[in-house]
């Protein structure tokens, strides 16, 4: 049963959350970063990016030790304060499309990690894993939330529209158009019962920040066997988690472009994919795939519709059967000889939340040769995988909600 637990956070002021929280470093552009940086001394991007002060790029364990400077500094400086007892951090977030997210902020056990209560579905890169895990054992502190699902739970929804009547904590919105809500919960009765709750549960399942859950995982294995006094910290045995009832949780699909057709004309190509597909033009007319098996394609100006002829594909799992990997076992890997979907740079990807219409136009511009439509992968399917203990393949789903950083922080 998964143990989600309270926790003392350390956390922005009132008066300064909304300049401190940032979205994650890698969804800014170069421009937009150095626009915050050069305007926003509060921003949470200095502490990322302490070597901003200096005017100078750092990299390796130098970059985290100035991390962590950088971030004692803000502390210093009275920027953040630490709750005096341990609390769920009840935050809801309504983004641009007023969409609603309620997610309870909590400390998610370790050892349920390892053990597959707390599920994973999405394969981790080592290097990354590494990177994040040395991140973690110099700075001391992790300032974004692992995204988190479990299954609906009447009593949490509950509790949690009886807190959504008080007055919060925070309320802010960002220059990204998303407002945040932020309720601190440290009365213990309801402390109590929350963590009751999850502990009911069969399984959670996460749905955004594998490395760095894994990163937490690797560290606490890596003080347990050097058994120093940090093994007994019970901090390190947690990572922070963001925990949303799956019935909120939006998957878009990930679109794929790839920039020629492998020394196939038009028409070779199709004549090979017509092997697996029941093929359809539907020259200027936009095509959103119906049903799952149903794919999208854009070339040469005209938009297909692409039906995969079943008694031609063999079904073996639960990975099988998902569109992603459909794709690529008919037409990227044999058709069109990409068999990296993470490194081969002929291939790009473009969030649904974007559209077929973005995909024609970089096709139009000549950026690329073709493009496919995909349908989101469903929470069941996703989850599906996990209990299989199966991996997507890369670029296999776009979720929401995108979480900020330093909302709230957790201290190892």
């Amino acid at each position: 049963m998964p143990k989600i637990v309270p926790f003392r956070a350390v956390r922005p002021t009132r008066d300064k959350v909304s300049l401190i929280a940032s979205r994650a470093y890698e969804s800014y552009t170069e421009e937009q970063r150095k626009a915050r940086l050069d305007t926003n001394p509060y921003s949470f991007l200095h502490v990322l990016n302490p070597g901003y002060k200096y005017h100078k790029v750092i990299s390796g364990h130098r970059h985290f030790e100035l991390v962590k400077n950088r971030y004692e500094e803000f502390k210093d400086n009275g920027y953040f304060i630490k709750d005096s007892q341990p609390a769920y951090y009840f935050h809801k977030i309504v983004n641009r499309e007023n969409q609603v997210f309620h997610g309870i902020v909590g400390a998610a056990s370790i050892e349920d990690y390892q053990h597959n209560i707390i599920k994973k579905h999405e394969e981790t890169l080592s290097k990354r894993v590494e990177t994040f895990k040395n991140y973690l054992e110099i700075a001391r502190f992790s300032a974004e939330p692992v995204l988190v699902t479990y299954k609906d739970n009447a009593r949490l929804k509950e509790i949690f529209n009886t807190i959504s009547k008080t007055r919060a904590e925070y309320e802010f919105t960002t220059t990204y158009r998303d407002t945040h809500y932020l309720w601190v919960v440290d009365d213990q009765e309801v402390v109590q019962e929350v963590t009751q709750q999850f502990s009911q549960m069969d399984s959670a399942y996460i749905a955004d920040g594998h490395h760095r859950s894994k990163a937490s995982a690797l560290l606490a294995d890596h003080y347990a066997q050097k058994e120093e006094q940090a093994a007994s910290s019970e901090a390190l045995r947690y990572f922070m988690t963001f925990n949303i009832p799956e019935s909120e949780l939006s998957i878009y699909e990930f679109n794929r472009l790839v920039r020629d057709l492998n020394g196939l004309s038009k028409e070779e190509f199709l004549v090979e994919l017509d092997t697996y597909f029941h093929i359809e033009n539907r020259g200027n007319t936009f095509y959103r795939p119906e049903k799952k098996g149903f794919f999208s394609m854009y070339l040469d100006g005209a938009f297909y519709s692409l039906h995969l002829r079943k008694y031609n594909y063999t079904f073996t799992d639960s990975l099988s059967k998902l569109d992603v990997r459909i794709l690529y076992d008919t037409i990227l890997n044999p058709i069109l000889g990409i068999k990296d979907l993470r490194h081969d740079k002929r291939i790009s990807y473009a969030h649904g939340k974007k559209g077929m219409a973005y995909i024609k136009g970089l096709i139009d511009k000549g950026e690329y040769a073709i493009g496919f439509g995909l349908l989101p992968t469903t929470i069941e399917e996703v989850k599906e995988i996990a209990d299989d203990g199966l991996v997507m393949p890369p670029k296999a789903t776009y979720i929401e909600p995108k979480l900020r950083s330093a909302v709230t922080i957790y201290e190892i």
